[in-house]
């Protein structure tokens, strides 16, 4: 028995939206295509590819791994298993380096993972110096294709944290969303993260070890003045300020994200 397009949107297990990005996916087509072909039969073959994409999510698999793509401040970007999956939340992080980048400023964003932050950064800002690292060279890889796809001009160093930077000049912001879920939280088990790579996001410890690392390197690597921001978890915000005040930062405070909760925290070196 065929199908249409339009009783595919209508009958599907999925949720409405998980099903029309995925109708649109399996038969090349965008939005509105749906709606104009929407009593075109589909052949076998797409019928069958699109079956295959709706199994894998009701098997949990998350959406933007399953096309391949993610939206992140209004940029697309390219995101596999090798990478976290650019979120919303993010986007607050971005903001806020932009807002204390000077012109022809330099940026450092660590763990950077799909390239998001950098890439998200050097498109808005052509003048600002951009330099991206991260320890997996899989994940340097689909950065490089997202900074190139978004014309975005950023500099990638694989590194452990600090380690390739030795005789790099200083940042006016360096900007992370490092990992920062404790081991074992429940939540790794749950969800989209259940197909994230694990290394991205818990530290294998308290959730607080790859910020303190972060805090506690940044000094030698900005400028006087310059600013550290980190993303971080719902209920870490007074840890991770305790921990930019203990190491000497001045104007530490915390942002809340569009929920409300305090998401990103950082500080300012001294001059």
């Amino acid at each position: 028995m065929t199908s249409t397009i339009g009783s595919l949107q209508r009958q599907s297990a999925l949720d409405p939206l998980d099903n029309r990005v995925l109708l649109c996916h399996a038969l090349g087509v965008n939005r509105i295509a749906l709606i104009t072909q929407s009593e075109r039969e589909l052949t076998e073959d797409e019928a069958q590819r699109f079956a295959a994409l709706v199994q894998r999510r009701l098997d949990g698999e998350p959406i933007a791994y399953i096309v391949g793509q993610r939206e992140f401040f209004g940029l697309p970007f390219d995101v596999c298993n090798a990478v976290l999956i650019p979120r919303p939340d993010t986007e607050l992080l971005v903001e806020l380096t932009l807002e204390r980048t000077p012109r022809n400023g330099r940026v450092l964003d660590m763990g950077t993972g799909s390239g998001a932050i950098a890439v998200a950064v050097a498109h808005t800002r052509p003048d600002a110096d951009v330099t991206a690292l991260d320890v997996s060279a899989d994940a340097l890889a689909v950065a490089q294709r997202n900074a190139a796809s978004n014309h975005a001009r950023v500099t990638f160093l694989q590194s452990d944290w600090y380690a390739a930077l030795q005789g790099a000049a200083p940042f006016d912001v360096i900007a992370s969303n490092p990992p920062y879920i404790a081991s074992g939280d429940h939540h790794l088990s749950e969800g989209d993260l259940r197909f994230e790579p694990v290394g991205a996001l818990t530290d294998h410890a308290d959730g607080l070890s790859a910020l303190r690392t972060i805090i506690a390197g940044a000094p030698p690597h900005l400028k006087p003045h310059g600013w550290l921001l980190m993303e971080h978890g719902y209920d870490q915000a007074e840890a991770v300020r305790a921990l930019l005040t203990a190491a000497g930062y001045g104007e530490v405070q915390s942002w809340p994200d569009l929920a409300g909760i305090e998401r990103v925290s950082g500080g300012q070196l001294p001059g």
